[in-house]
């Protein structure tokens, strides 16, 4: 009940947002829903972790609208980056696979996804922290937005309280959502957490508004340099 409350409120924004700014789509700007306080209505419980389940099939997010990612398809962008964002947490404690193609499409943030994930795995590893495994994964709507232009796209920023055997831990995160061949796919993710990877190598505070970011060929290659450099 509190799930449908949810979308009804966000739908009921968005649309009367878009609405009201029709005439400024055409000028390629913001579209934006603005903070929607709904953390208490939106917590997502996920499932506790069993280790070495790798048995979850690949799924697809279809849009509801295959070339625009419309105010309908919320929900579905918003249950594909929850998803995303258990299956990262499950990697980087307990060493279970994540299928990104499940979720991403451009090969550059693919790799570097998979760099990060590896690279965190195996420092918890060395440092004996991957036996306080994650046992569940509490999710909530921080703020969303749905930004106009030539290239129309979700703005996610969600908040994760990563529960383990020992303990808990909480950080933001934030997702870019486009419409690609029909299905809803994430197009960039970062994550701010104090020491976070993210924070290391891209930078602390990054505004993250640019879709086409991974399709940036220099900065993706000053952004390699800034891994090897990481790893040495």
């Amino acid at each position: 009940m509190k799930r449908a409350y949810l979308l009804l409120v966000i739908l009921f924004t968005l649309s009367a947002c878009d609405q009201a700014n029709t005439s400024t789509n055409e000028n390629n700007t913001a579209v934006i829903a603005g903070d929607i306080n709904v953390k208490d209505a939106t917590n997502t419980e996920v499932s506790p972790i069993t280790v070495g389940d790798l048995s979850k099939e690949s799924s697809e997010f279809l849009a509801e609208d295959e070339s625009d990612p419309s105010v309908w398809g919320f929900e579905t962008a918003y249950k594909m980056c929850t998803e995303a964002l258990s299956e990262y947490y499950k990697a980087i404690w307990n060493g279970m696979d994540i299928d990104l193609d499940a979720y991403i499409d451009n090969e550059n943030l693919k790799q570097y996804m998979h760099t990060k994930i590896t690279s965190q795995y195996e420092l918890f590893l060395k440092n004996n922290l991957t036996d306080n495994l994650v046992t569940g994964i509490d999710i909530s709507v921080n703020k969303v937005e749905q930004v106009g232009g030539d290239k129309r796209f979700f703005y996610l920023k969600l908040d994760a309280r990563v529960e383990k055997d020992v303990g808990s831990y909480a950080e933001p995160t934030e997702f870019l959502v486009q419409v690609l061949n029909g299905r809803l796919v994430i197009v960039d993710w970062y994550t701010n957490g104090k020491d976070s990877y993210d924070a290391i190598v891209r930078g602390e505070n990054q505004a993250i508004h640019n879709p086409e970011i991974w399709n940036n060929s220099d900065w993706v290659k000053e952004l390699t340099r800034r891994i090897l450099v990481q790893s040495q």
